[in-house]
């Protein structure tokens, strides 16, 4: 195993009628072939890390390095490429795309990724029969159920074979026999070169992770190792 994630002094302070540190100064390195939980209560800081470990966001202070490079925030075309291809974002409300087919929501994620159109839904069918939803390619998300748009959404954030997986509250809005199945689907998707880091309020789920991490006061936590 190796470091494929390392942060280093990492803030972030947001501004409204009063300056708000929600990350202070957090160092820790995220190795391969293992998945890490995020715990904490609302407000602790996990969506806010996961947000600028999917380069979506910016740090206020800090350096976050990928694969020992370090990222660069000025530059946003490279991160966008970055984020594309090497990471796979799973959010909470499956953030679909209401006006496309299942399989449609899959094989843009990989046209975003400069692939080809076929080779795009090639890869998109293949997910959607590992995720046993082959019959709902061409069902838009409002025509499914609450597991099945989150399994859609797995998919999208794998198409791209990302090394980095990042999931906030993936089971949080489902009922406990689902949320376990999505969990089941996200667990194995872990392999020797990839990492998974998702944000939990679940004991059970976040137990069943390799390292938790508890964030508390804008801090970070190793709870086991």
């Amino acid at each position: 195993m190796s470091n494929l994630i390392e942060i280093s002094n990492l803030t972030k302070t947001f501004e409204n009628l009063r300056k708000v540190k929600v990350l202070k100064k957090i160092n820790f390195s995220f190795k391969t072939g293992k998945i890490y939980s995020l715990m904490g209560p609302s407000g602790s800081g996990k969506s806010t890390l996961l947000n600028l470990l999917s380069l979506i966001d910016k740090p206020t202070s800090g350096i976050i390095k990928i694969g020992n490079e370090q990222i660069n925030y000025g530059d946003s075309k490279k991160n966008d490429i970055l984020r594309a291809n090497k990471i796979g974002i799973i959010y909470q409300q499956e953030n679909l795309l209401s006006d496309f087919t299942a399989l449609e929501n899959i094989y843009l994620a990989s046209l975003a990724a400069d692939n080809h159109r076929e080779l795009s839904i090639s890869k998109a069918q293949i997910l959607l029969k590992k995720m046993g939803l082959s019959k709902r390619a061409e069902h838009y998300p409002s025509e499914l159920s609450g597991g099945e748009k989150q399994r859609i959404s797995i998919a999208r954030a794998l198409i791209n074979n990302p090394q980095i997986i990042l999931a906030d509250e993936p089971t949080g809005s489902l009922d406990i026999k689902t949320a376990k199945e999505i969990f089941d689907i996200l667990r194995k998707q872990i392999n020797s070169n990839r990492i998974i880091i998702f944000a939990t309020h679940n004991r059970f789920f976040a137990n069943k992770s390799d390292c938790i991490l508890e964030m508390i006061n804008g801090n970070i936590k190793v709870i086991n190792a």
